[in-house]
Formats: structure tokens, sequence, C-alpha cells
């Protein structure tokens, strides 16, 4: 149907994605059809040749496919800067983690840290580790999952510390956000939308693209952890 409009994005825009479902379709009369992960999971797919009208990506991998030809370079739109953060399990202490001594002490003292190994937060993360000299102790004892919400591992009791984008720790239940790794040690991932070059429905597509780039969105992005 036209009023459906396929989208295959990073599990970063899960949250905004799914609570601006509603306001969209009451603005445009457009239906989402969407489906989440990393991205460099979602590039693989799409290198696979796995349809869909819109990719939200980070703006690196969307401007990689776009040189390939997948996506119309002229219908890219930057959406959202996203930090990476760390959650605890819900009632338990938060630890300091304001300064760059004090995140590498929580780190160490961590029983143990769940991160992902694919998606930009994995990748800073391992980065973040090297640079504070603690990669042996941490990975010792780490739970590394492929991909997926690293606050889960909260839940279960896998891990008492989780490293993800905020938007993504956000997404699980009974945990809390300790908050954001200290500005200065990391550079926030920006996440951008474009229409892919096979997509049948450009002009739904494009009044899609439209909307998660306007400034109507910005509070329901905020909310859901990201920063316009």
């Amino acid at each position: 149907m036209a009023n459906i409009v396929r989208v295959l994005s990073t599990l970063a825009l899960k949250g905004a994605v799914h609570n601006l479902a509603g306001p969209l379709e009451t603005a445009c009369g457009i239906r989402i059809d969407a489906d989440f992960a990393p991205t460099l999971a979602l590039l693989d797919r799409l290198r696979g040749g796995e349809g869909a009208d819109i990719v939200i990506l980070t703006r690196e991998g969307l401007e990689e496919i776009a040189r390939e030809g997948r996506v119309v370079a002229e219908t890219c739109v930057d959406l959202a800067r996203s930090y990476v953060g760390l959650a605890v399990k819900a009632g338990a202490a938060h630890p300091d983690i304001a300064t760059e001594a004090a995140l590498r002490q929580a780190l160490l003292g961590a029983r143990a840290v769940a991160y992902s190994r694919i998606g930009a937060s994995g990748i800073l993360f391992v980065q973040l580790i090297e640079r504070l000299g603690i990669t042996s102790e941490i990975n010792a004892r780490a739970v590394i999952i492929p991909q997926g919400f690293t606050a889960e591992q909260l839940v279960t009791g896998a891990a008492d510390l989780a490293v993800q984008q905020i938007s993504e720790l956000k997404q699980v239940r009974d945990i809390e956000v300790v908050g954001p790794i200290p500005r200065e040690l990391q550079t926030p991932a920006v996440f951008s939308a474009g229409r892919m070059a096979a997509s049948t429905r450009a002009t739904a597509s494009d009044r899609l693209l439209g909307f998660l780039a306007s400034p109507d969105v910005a509070s329901v992005l905020r909310e859901s952890g990201l920063e316009p």
C-alpha cells in the first residue's frame, strides 16, 4: 500500500520511531513498517539485497551506501545526535562517572560490564578502555553481546554496568541511566536518514523524511535520549 513506508533503522532510534508512529499517521496519513538493528548489521542486510523505503543509520553508514548508489544522496538528512552512557539496575547505587578518573574507577569496580560487539557504542567503548589502559581487566569479566540492548544484562544480573547509546539504554525497563560518559571522552554519533534508490514509495518516503527532520519532533527525540 502506498501509505505504508518500510523503514530499516539503527537501534538508537527505536524509541523515537515508535513514539512518532501515531503522530505521523495523524499528520501525514503514513504508516511505518519498521525493523531495527545496529548500523553494521543493517549495512550487511542492505548490501545483501534487502529492500526498504527509508534507512536510518549513522551518518557515516548512510554516506557509504549513498556513494554505492543505494540511497538517493539528495534526500539524506541528519536527525539526531547521540551520546554513549552507562546504566545500572533499578535501585542500584549510581557510580561517579563525571570525570575520566572517576569513570575508570567505576569500570574497574564493576563486577561485570556489558557492551555490544558492533555498533557505535561498542566501537567507542573498546577505544575508551584502551585509552584508560584497562582493556584486559574489563574484558576478563565483560559481558559482550553480539547486538541488541546491553541493559538487558543488568536485569538478568549478568552485569552491573551497561554501556550503550543513552537512547538504547532507555529502551529497557527496570534499569536506570547513570548519565553520559564524560563528553571529552567521546564523539557523539550523528544518525541520519535517506530514501532508498529502489523505493517505489518516493512521495510518501520524502514526506516521512521531512517529518522526522522537522522541529515538531524535537521533544520526542529528547525524551528518547537523543539531541535533535
